[in-house]
């Protein structure tokens, strides 16, 4: 695969952008353990694993994106984002441009946090991999930290995994699991993503959502090191972890 090839296939840009950053001695290729700069935008090199510099950033070839990103308060899960900053701004300009046939270009949220939530988010540009991520049949439970308004009783958690009716849904909706963390605090564990389901269930138990953080999908818990609006590629271990 041309270098030129590999980089549009990253997000660099259009294939001349791509070739002029090669040319201009922008790109450095790792061979044996070592980068080395490259001028010849038409090199043909196995992209599998391949490791680059482009304009001094360290770059790891991936055939399709997968990334987990620890999504601040305050921030949308939308390219269009009405109020306040979206959480694509986060992530760094390849990321949001590469290239896709069938739909908007760069990674796309898998499924979404209101604004004033925090948490785990996966993004990725693999269609079959959002979808099985959030189709409700799929059941992937995802695990809330809730922070709730007034003491949480034993016959609140009773209802919550019971299930309780919401305003635009006659069939019940069940936690799969409620772990009471303190007077106030809640592990909820969901599997499917109605809107503003966590607030919605604590009302229906007459409580009210104070806080709000996803901190696990699936196997994948939120890296305790990570900080607010910082990101990761998902390894190959990440994705078993999220294997229904």
């Amino acid at each position: 695969m041309q270098l030129q090839d590999i980089l549009y296939s990253q997000g660099f840009g259009i294939r001349r952008v791509c070739s002029g950053l090669v040319q201009q001695g922008w790109v450095e290729v790792c061979v044996d353990g070592e980068m080395q700069r490259v001028t010849d935008s038409t090199l043909d090199l196995d992209p599998e694993g391949l490791k680059f510099r482009v304009q001094g950033v360290d770059w790891e070839y991936h055939e399709k994106g997968y990334v987990l990103l620890y999504k601040p308060a305050g921030t949308e899960c939308s390219q269009k984002p009405s109020a306040h900053p979206s959480i694509y701004t986060l992530l760094p300009l390849p990321l949001r441009q590469r290239p896709n046939k069938n739909a908007i270009q760069g990674l796309q949220a898998v499924g979404r946090l209101d604004q004033d939530t925090t948490g785990l988010l996966l993004l990725s540009d693999d269609g079959q991999f959002i979808h099985r991520m959030s189709s409700p049949k799929k059941h992937v439970p995802k695990v809330y930290r809730v922070q709730a308004k007034h003491a949480v009783t034993a016959q609140m958690v009773e209802r919550l995994l019971a299930g309780v009716v919401l305003d635009d849904d006659p069939k019940p909706v069940r936690a799969a699991a409620c772990v009471q963390v303190d007077e106030c605090t809640l592990d909820l564990t969901l599997t499917e993503g109605k809107y503003h389901q966590v607030k919605r269930m604590l009302a229906a138990v007459g409580n009210r959502v104070e806080g709000l953080h996803r901190w696990k999908i699936g196997g994948l818990e939120l890296p305790a090191a990570m900080e607010p609006g910082q990101w990761r590629w998902l390894t190959a271990a990440d994705l078993e972890l999220l294997r229904p």
